[in-house]
């Protein structure tokens, strides 16, 4: 990683109470810092638990979390990291069933679909609209997005708190 400072947003959506521990274990692996997260029931799925932090790191740090959390069963996580001096954004998105999904975003948070991607979708698709279709929702990440729906909106109005990494 970079000495370039960089910030972001994690939200955990939905994990079973066993493994809050660990998830905070595993954030503090990467921020070099204890974290004691406010857990909250999560009304979209009954007996998990979801919780919101906002930190500032190296960049890198949003890949970094993401990795850390990557492939625990049951777990609903998405990693947001801003642009930052000589590198775009970046959002991923894990879920139980589909894994983890990554794309770069602009200073706004849109999804950045590259060229290479987008003529890979006509060439996929070969003529057929229906395929293109579903090459630029793979490359939108909208599977994620329709699966994190109800538990981002389960998710409003709450607080949000900042760590900064130190050293």
């Amino acid at each position: 990683m970079s000495g370039i400072t960089a910030r972001g947003v994690l939200y955990i959506h939905s994990a079973p109470s066993a493994l809050c521990p660990h998830i905070e274990w595993a954030i503090g692996s990467v921020i070099d810092q204890r974290t004691d997260l406010k857990w909250s029931p999560q009304p979209a799925s009954p007996g998990m638990f979801r919780a919101e932090l906002s930190w500032v790191g190296p960049q890198g740090a949003g890949a970094q979390l993401a990795s850390a959390l990557r492939g625990w069963a049951h777990l609903r996580y998405e990693v947001t990291e801003e642009q930052s001096a000589g590198a775009d954004g970046g959002r991923w998105s894990h879920t139980p069933d589909l894994g983890i999904f990554h794309a770069a975003t602009d200073v706004h948070g849109n999804i950045m679909v590259t060229e290479d991607r987008i003529r890979y979708a006509y060439e996929t698709g070969a003529g057929d609209p229906a395929a293109v279709y579903h090459e630029l929702s793979l490359a939108l990440g909208e599977s994620w997005d329709e699966e994190l729906e109800p538990f981002r909106h389960a998710a409003e109005g709450a607080p949000v708190r900042w760590l900064h990494q130190v050293g």
